[in-house]
């Protein structure tokens, strides 16, 4: 049912899903507004809380009417979950903006668009395109490929696992919009979400080395097997780097569009080699 449901929920967040009002992130909003005292503790009980009740809604509807509810359950629980939403919608209008020169709109969609990541003060146009390329490679991974990872290993919890992702995913993202940056570190959940995006980056980093000019991008992998440190993004982002050295980085359309082009490869190809794995595993 896991290959089922994701694939269902990758074209119907495609070809319907814009905006937020399918989007978790946009849902817990009232839920994070009542947050006044920021602790690592909090972070972990609220992802909890989350999870356990995901997990009794799925046992409550085990059985029941040959397990439809259950199956529309999981694909509600995977378009919450899984797709940027509104983020796509800034992402075109940063295009809009950038293709009739509106440096004002522009910049403030790239704002957006870097929200969790910033972009260093004072840097050069070429430097600017670089670190728009990486957050959208970023939202690319938080939105698509991290809740994928989680549903696929999860099995029969994958939307367990996939809610409490997406819980955190949004717990980060309000922070660095509506919070101080201590707020944001007393709330511990950076180092959280480094845990458990260690293995899901290096797996998407494989994708990054193979299907682009990865020639550098193959050593950087394996050094970053033994990185503890270093933070997924930027390891992540180094990874794709390699693999864009041969596109446009001067360019306000095209080089995000490379950024994005790249991603778009690496989801398919992640998405082609979960169907085959599965599809072995039921056959054997």
């Amino acid at each position: 049912m896991t290959l089922f449901t994701l694939l269902l929920v990758l074209i119907i967040e495609r070809l319907f899903k814009l905006g937020e009002h399918w989007q978790l992130d946009h849902r817990l909003e009232v839920v994070f507004r009542r947050v006044t005292r920021f602790s690592l503790v909090a972070t972990l009980a609220m992802t909890a809380a989350v999870m356990l009740i995901v997990w009794l809604l799925l046992e409550a509807l085990e059985g029941l009417f040959f397990n439809v509810p259950l199956l529309v359950v999981w694909i509600l629980i995977g378009l919450l979950c899984i797709g940027a939403g509104v983020v796509r919608l800034h992402y075109h209008a940063y295009l809009k903006a950038a293709s009739r020169d509106d440096a004002h709109a522009r910049d403030l969609m790239a704002a957006e668009l870097t929200l969790v990541h910033g972009v260093p003060p004072e840097c050069s146009e070429r430097e600017y395109l670089r670190e728009l390329q990486n957050a959208l490679l970023w939202i690319n991974y938080r939105f698509y490929l991290a809740p994928l990872f989680w549903f696929v290993v999860g099995g029969e919890a994958g939307p367990v696992l996939v809610a409490g992702y997406a819980f955190l995913r949004a717990w980060q993202t309000w922070l660095a919009r509506h919070h101080t940056p201590v707020e944001r570190l007393r709330s511990g959940i950076d180092g959280v979400l480094h845990v458990l995006d260690w293995v899901p980056v290096r797996l998407v980093g494989v994708a990054y080395a193979l299907i682009g000019h990865g020639e550098k991008a193959l050593p950087a992998w394996f050094a970053s097997l033994a990185d503890r440190h270093t933070s997924q993004y930027h390891v992540l982002t180094q990874l794709a780097q390699f693999s864009l050295a041969q596109e446009p980085h001067h360019d306000k359309v095209k080089t995000p569009k490379a950024a994005v082009s790249m991603a778009k490869k690496a989801t398919l190809v992640i998405v082609v080699v979960v169907a085959l794995l599965t599809i072995y595993g039921t056959l054997v």
